[in-house]
């Protein structure tokens, strides 16, 4: 039996990209697909927001002076060439699956429309949603909490590289210390970095559990979505 009947995944773009790489690697989104296969096969509704960090990052931008709507913007578009790659590796995983779009672009996918992705979802299909919010200035942590919120997910779960939230980055300090559980507030307050402040305000406000784990740590996914404790919980 499943905990959760429906799922808001929030992928980075880096896990289209071999490791330590960039652009899309296909066999990379191969791997990926089936591990959402696995959900879909035990009947787990699921929606994915993705980023864009394997195309394009907005900071390398900034750093020459582009303007921030402008890069914000690339990597909204960025975005969708991943969702389009993700749901190219999951229709040969032979899963049905539709993408929609903050920014209209009706020849390459549906545009975001909340009623639809949930209808979309009650059918079974898996839904891949680009392009952010639609708008500059939000990040796709923000997006990914908006868009569980407006579909009635039941949790989001952020899949990263590290098993969790730890009280520094565990990457640096072997001393790091990993929370099982810890508060929207003290996410907050300690700045930790798993996701920005207005997506996690988000979640806060709509009581909506996030869940950061390991997305290549074998079926810590699969694991997760059964009910089992896996990674980092933020709640109340």
């Amino acid at each position: 039996m499943n905990k959760y009947r429906r799922i808001l995944l929030k992928l980075g773009g880096e896990s289209l990209a071999e490791p330590g790489g960039t652009g899309i690697d296909l066999a990379r989104a191969d791997v990926v697909a089936a591990k959402i296969k696995l959900l879909h096969d035990q009947e787990t509704e699921v929606a994915i927001v993705i980023g864009a960090g394997n195309l394009w990052r907005g900071r390398d931008g900034l750093a020459h002076g582009m303007e921030r709507a402008t890069a914000d913007q690339m990597g909204m578009l960025a975005t969708v060439m991943n969702a389009l790659a993700l749901r190219d590796a999951l229709e040969r995983a032979g899963l049905e699956t539709r993408v929609q779009t903050a920014i209209e672009m009706k020849q390459l996918a549906e545009p975001y429309i909340r009623l639809r992705a949930i209808r979309h979802l009650e059918k079974g299909y898996v839904v891949v949603l680009g392009a952010g919010t639609g708008n500059p200035y939000f990040t796709t942590d923000t997006a990914g909490a908006l868009r569980a919120a407006e579909i009635n997910a039941e949790v989001l779960i952020k899949a990263t590289k590290v098993n969790g939230v730890y009280d520094s980055d565990p990457l640096t300090n072997p001393q790091a210390q990993r929370f099982d559980h810890i508060t929207y507030m003290d996410a907050l307050n300690m700045r930790l970095g798993v996701l920005d402040a207005t997506a996690l305000t988000t979640c806060m406000d709509n009581d909506l559990p996030i869940l950061v784990l390991n997305l290549w740590d074998g079926d810590s996914l699969e694991r997760a979505v059964m009910g089992e404790h896996v990674g980092t919980l933020i709640s109340h």
